[in-house]
């Protein structure tokens, strides 16, 4: 049950509106119920999220408990709750008939204010084996390396990827280093026998397929 400090607003919007409707920080927060003594629930959350973007499953609770105020019933709560949708994940196996197919499984992370760039790894069927963050950058630019990209996909023997990132500023078009990733990842892609389907851009309320624009 949240505490004094974790807002009614949230709890309230959330059953008015839906589990989608809180940001990545109020999830966390309504996780949490409350903060400690000159912390409150909203700054600890916001360390959190930032641990969970950029945490392995293997290091989280470790990594959770270096956070101030973060105690070992606050940690297995949220490292609980990250778990039990990591089981319930619904993209697993999913089949895209195309590659925009994906947007509804990253669309969360159009909320953030920093970009993040996703590797979506398929089969040979086409089906989803994973979605990983590989890199996160500034509010408008992040920095991606082919082997961050085709390193996993190769050890699990993926068949084709799906590249995407969210811009925060909300303008879907590619910037010049967009057209050049792609066209790094491309020539990485035929080297290696692992397709790339498409890179998609998107933002809370549009996308911009490089597929869609013939730009693959």
């Amino acid at each position: 049950m949240c505490k004094i400090d974790c807002t009614p607003d949230i709890r309230e919007l959330t059953l008015k509106h839906g589990i989608e409707y809180p940001s990545d920080v109020e999830l966390v927060m309504m996780i949490l119920g409350s903060g400690i003594k000159g912390i409150p629930v909203e700054k600890l959350s916001e360390q959190v999220v930032k641990i969970l973007a950029k945490t392995n499953r293997e290091s989280l609770i470790t990594n959770l408990l270096q956070i101030k105020g973060m105690g070992a019933g606050k940690a297995l709560a949220v490292a609980s709750a990250i778990e039990l949708g990591r089981r319930r994940n619904n993209h697993k196996n999913v089949l895209l008939k195309k590659p925009k197919d994906v947007i509804p499984f990253i669309q969360n992370y159009s909320m953030q204010n920093q970009e993040h760039f996703l590797c979506i790894t398929l089969n040979g069927g086409h089906e989803i084996l994973q979605i990983r963050v590989v890199s996160v950058g500034t509010i408008n630019q992040t920095i991606v390396h082919p082997r961050e990209i085709f390193s996993e996909a190769l050890i699990q023997n993926a068949a084709a990827i799906i590249v995407a990132h969210n811009h925060p500023s909300g303008n879907c078009e590619p910037s010049d280093q967009d057209i050049k990733t792609t066209r790094t990842l491309l020539e990485c892609s035929e080297f290696l026998g692992i397709s790339l389907l498409d890179h998609i851009i998107f933002s809370r309320t549009s996308y911009y397929s490089f597929l869609e624009h013939d730009m693959m």
